[in-house]
């Protein structure tokens, strides 16, 4: 009883205006009580984390990855077709300029607006010039997949013959710039929005007995959390459109911005942050007329609402359980910030207090105060909850985004997530040495108290131990950070379910088209990624006329902004598993710009996988597959 109304009365000292007692005793000499510590901590961990992004940071994959289109990528066609039409894993939203249309000579068509075809949210659809001639054209599309990410690409469609192109797409696929500088503003967000509500958890729950060094924390994590927001909203629509940052301020990029989901969800975490700013100056002036429970529920409420701006503009707000989805992408943000803002707050708190009494104190100064052992306690069990959460909703998360165990080493996302399991695991190491310590002090301290009756309890001095503590803690905030990192990653990274459907359906068998009604080659793309930054693309390989007997096959590799890519060294090879037969090597040859082989021998018909080894520089490469289903 006596060390609750010891915390009560250190609750009360520690009004932003009424600084308690004992809070007056440092002198600027000692560096735990330095008013600058905190924002230095947290500009280092800015620091840091931006260091990780410029190091790490490619352009995000986008989310909607491409089921088919019609006409298919890359076939002859007898008549000349009315529309493109492509088709998505998820609905996708249309731009002012989705399609650009080139004929053989690379002249621009004059095309139709964009649309969805037949009021279908995952199509896009474009009308074509009333006559085509002959020759092969190329289609360069960009749209914004459900959630959030522009998706972009090319394809190609021959009438009555294949003919050389000059086509190069000479708009990128994304500005470089705008890509990154939207990125460090969301991987700012998520820092920030850290720091503020796992601040603001770990002042609610463990209740430390001053609490004026963790204003800057909240501050810091306040204005970064608003200065992000204000700038991903800006670069919104240059990143969308894959133009510069100096379209920001254009008047029809920011009105076409707000008027979209991602748009409208940004000005909703503006405006709830502005009113977290407001409610902050009334509780700083009435405080004490305020009930404790009111300042809970508030900010329980602010805390979910923020939450949701995050939720339902990433992976969560499309494709399988979308309400489920969301739900759980809001509770792993809220016990991630609880968790890693706690801890940074609980570093600030264990700097602050001295490791042990002060010597020689000035005259007439108090004693600093100690850290009350029930803080440490409080944030292990807050912890503890956090993790509970994060491991419930992760479980949930990853199976969504994976869809198969082969996705974990077959995609980027599953590496992205192995890479994230990793972090966390060692966090939770990390996490638990502190609980075992926090544990063995309280029982040590406890009979420590009894013996020697002083009555106590769980007041307990820290100030001879808690430098073990402090350094574990500080590990854990590292590992937190390379956390959020990897999960800022995995939020911009297509998922392993999108990949295997787009995957899945972009298999082309052999066949009879229904649109021309004459035989078409066989054509396979297979996107790959090595791994690292720019080391991404697809291959197009076409088998002509893909029956059993003699094919020539061809192979286009594109890059990431989806022009045409050179590369050192591409293998493509055939088995039947079925029969054991294989692997039947192609014997493709660089034939400058696109590789190729004459003559290869396909011997029985049946589904066949493909193997596509694609080498981008000395060291590094992949090997990626696809079936293939070969008639006679």
């Amino acid at each position: 009883m006596r060390g609750e109304g010891h915390e009560e009365h250190g609750e009360r000292n520690a009004h932003p205006g009424h600084p308690p007692p004992h809070s007056h005793g440092y002198s600027h000499s000692h560096s735990h009580s330095h008013p600058r510590r905190p924002l230095l901590l947290a500009a280092g961990l800015l620091s840091l984390l931006l260091a990780l992004l410029l190091g790490t940071a490619t352009p995000a994959s986008a989310h909607a990855a491409l089921r088919g289109t019609d006409p298919g990528d890359g076939v002859v066609l007898k008549r000349a077709p009315r529309h493109v039409t492509l088709t998505f894993t998820e609905s996708v939203g249309l731009l002012t300029d989705s399609f650009r249309v080139y004929d053989p000579e690379n002249r621009r068509l004059r095309t139709g607006e964009a649309e969805h075809a037949s009021g279908r949210s995952d199509t896009a659809r474009v009308t074509l010039p009333a006559r085509l001639g002959t020759g092969t054209y190329t289609v360069a599309w960009r749209v914004v997949s459900a959630d959030s990410h522009p998706v972009s690409g090319a394809l190609t469609f021959s009438v009555g013959k294949r003919t050389a192109t000059a086509v190069t797409v000479t708009d990128p696929a994304e500005n470089r710039t705008t890509t990154r500088l939207y990125d460090i503003a969301r991987y700012l967000a998520y820092l920030s929005v850290a720091l503020l509500l796992g601040t603001a958890a770990f002042v609610a729950y463990c209740r430390p007995p001053t609490r004026s060094h963790l204003r800057p924390l909240l501050h810091t994590g306040g204005w970064t959390l608003l200065a992000s927001t204000l700038a991903l909203f800006l670069l919104r629509g240059p990143y969308e459109e894959g133009t510069s940052p100096a379209r920001a301020l254009a008047p029809s990029s920011l009105t076409r911005t707000a008027t979209t989901r991602p748009g409208e969800l940004l000005l909703a975490r503006l405006a709830l942050l502005l009113l977290v700013a407001a409610c902050a100056l009334a509780l700083s002036r009435w405080r004490r007329r305020i009930p404790r429970r009111a300042v809970l529920a508030t900010g329980a409420t602010l805390a979910v609402a923020l939450a949701l701006t995050w939720a339902a503009a990433e992976h969560a707000s499309a494709g399988l359980q979308v309400p489920l989805a969301v739900a759980s992408a809001t509770l792993h943000l809220l016990a991630m910030a609880a968790w890693l803002g706690g801890l940074t707050a609980l570093l600030l708190t264990l700097r602050r207090t001295p490791p042990a009494p002060v010597p020689d104190p000035p005259v007439g100064s108090p004693d600093p105060a100690p850290l009350p052992a029930r803080v440490v306690t409080r944030f292990s069990r807050l912890a503890f909850v956090s993790v509970t959460v994060l491991v419930v909703t992760g479980v949930y998360q990853s199976w969504r985004g994976l869809g198969s165990w082969q996705a974990l080493g077959d995609t980027t996302y599953g590496r992205v997530l192995l890479a994230k399991l990793a972090a966390v695991t060692l966090l939770l190491a990390a996490a638990a040495w502190s609980r075992r310590w926090i544990e063995n002090r309280r029982h040590h301290d406890h009979d420590h108290d009894h013996g020697h009756d002083h009555g106590h309890g769980d007041l307990s001095d820290l100030r001879h131990h808690h430098p073990h503590l402090r350094r574990s803690v500080l590990v854990e905030v590292a590992l937190g950070v390379v956390v959020l990192v990897l999960t800022t990653l995995l939020t911009g990274t297509l998922p392993g379910r999108a990949a295997a459907e787009a995957a899945e359906s972009a298999t082309d068998a052999t066949g009879v088209t229904a649109t021309t009604g004459i035989p078409v080659a066989s054509v396979t793309t297979i996107p790959f990624d090595v791994g690292t930054p720019g080391g991404h693309g697809k291959v197009q390989i076409t088998l002509d006329p893909g029956r059993v007997g003699a094919n020539s096959v061809q192979a286009v590799v594109y890059g990431p902004d989806g022009g045409l890519s050179s590369v050192p060294e591409l293998r493509v090879t055939l088995t039947l598993p079925a029969q054991r037969i294989g692997p039947l090597d192609t014997k493709v040859t660089d034939r400058g710009g696109y590789w190729a082989a004459d003559s290869f021998d396909l011997p029985i018909p049946g589904t066949w996988t493909m193997k596509v080894t694609v080498r981008v520089s000395e060291v590094d490469q992949v090997t990626v597959s696809r079936t293939l289903r070969v008639g006679r």
